[in-house]
């Protein structure tokens, strides 16, 4: 079973030339490695000094690299359902070249480069597979697609197909409009079913880890702090901060004050994201590209440490009795309780921290019990679940909205 090692981070951080290092490393120390980038801005053949294209290349012994192509992803994981849609479009009356390009929704494209991560794992032709992922912002989107794409599986999905199955015959005679036939449907589940199965290969703390680049900068910082919450509500383990590009202490007097801001924040971000280890990359003196460089910064990150290995372990979430009932922990770095709100519909439990979301599917063992109660401790949110008189009646099926 492959390792997963997937790197974000704001725009212009370095993410592309950390996770080609790692890659790098990893091919050195004997694992066969791939990198493949998802970024619709591609840079890792920058990175790298060297052409790579749609499907693996070969960069050294043990290496392959991969930059995602938009219409090859497309016409792979989409091209049944863009054709349906293509000729509805054209039905109603935009030209063939048109009605293709807005058959293609917006993000199918970067999604579908994240659905090589499950076709590499699944092919086993690798030991690790290092991702140079989208900015924070994009990758977040796409990574809580999954539970979207479950939710419309399983709850619209069977209405809407057998509701299709009935009309579709006589809604085609009276109006001629193409109408979707079984393949268009089995070709939607099996799209839902990669994306529920790439959430479950990255949500997986024995296979996955998320790293995050950051610079020692507090517009970074922060976003870097947010996404390291985000990741914790869709649970998506994290294991390793890399602070990279840190001014050495000869930096000279040019870059004094940055310098000095540097050394201010840095104990901050330590701080922030304990008990997940931080490291540190230089600010090199020279640009990072080709395999030299790579294999420096790969040697300063890790040292004679493995770059596959887990560097911290934890859950987004535990149940545990107490005191007669049950308590769910929710950790949330970085978030404060006024920005979480709650909402109970059965045995989903809908957790919203500011514009994101996330439907927590409730274990087995509380379904039946009513929500009694929520609060932070530690960066925690701790919800209760308690069978009592004083419980709502609509904490067993009803909403429940608070802030506490």
């Amino acid at each position: 079973m492959a390792r997963i090692i997937v790197y974000t981070g704001k725009g212009g951080v370095g993410k592309t030339s950390v996770a080609a290092a790692t890659g790098l490393l990893a091919a050195e120390r004997g694992y066969r490695t791939i990198v493949l980038s998802t970024d619709a801005a591609h840079s890792l053949a920058d990175s790298f000094d060297r052409p790579l294209g749609p499907e693996p290349t070969l960069i050294a012994p043990n290496l392959w690299g991969q930059e995602s192509e938009v219409f090859h992803n497309i016409e792979k994981y989409w091209g049944t359902i863009q054709s349906y849609v293509s000729s509805v479009l054209q039905w109603r009356g935009l030209d063939a070249v048109m009605a293709e390009e807005m058959s293609v929704l917006p993000g199918m494209d970067e999604l579908a480069s994240l659905l090589w991560i499950a076709e590499h794992h699944d092919r086993g032709r690798y030991d690790v597979i290092v991702v140079d992922a989208a900015p924070t912002g994009e990758t977040l989107r796409l990574l809580s697609l999954p539970e979207a794409g479950k939710w419309w599986l399983e709850k619209i999905y069977p209405i809407q197909r057998r509701i299709a199955q009935l009309t579709s015959p006589l809604i085609g005679r009276v109006t001629g409009m193409p109408m979707p036939s079984e393949s268009i449907y089995t070709a939607g589940e099996q799209l839902f079913a990669r994306l529920e199965h790439m959430h479950e290969l990255l949500s997986d703390p024995e296979l996955t880890s998320i790293r995050v680049v950051l610079n020692l900068e507090k517009m970074v910082i922060k976003e870097a702090q947010r996404s390291f919450t985000y990741f914790h509500l869709y649970g998506y383990p994290a294991d390793l901060i890399i602070c990279n590009r840190v001014l050495p202490p000869d930096a000279g007097a040019y870059f004094g004050a940055w310098r000095e801001a540097q050394q201010r924040y840095w104990p901050m971000v330590e701080e922030a994201f304990a008990p997940v280890p931080v490291r540190t990359a230089p600010f090199f003196d020279e640009e990072v590209l080709g395999e030299r460089m790579l294999r420096q910064l790969g040697a300063v990150i890790f040292g004679e440490d493995d770059p596959a290995a887990f560097f911290y372990r934890g859950r987004p979430y535990t149940v545990h009795r107490a005191d007669g009932g049950y308590l769910l922990d929710l950790e949330l770095p970085f978030t404060s309780r006024s920005e979480v709100e709650l909402s109970r519909f059965g045995d989903e439990l809908v957790i919203q921290v500011g514009s994101w979301r996330r439907n927590l599917i409730l274990p087995r063992v509380l379904l039946d019990v009513p929500t009694a109660s929520a609060a932070f401790h530690d960066h925690t949110l701790r919800i209760e679940f308690r069978a009592t008189a004083e419980a709502s009646p609509a904490s067993r099926g009803g909403p429940r909205h608070g802030r506490d």
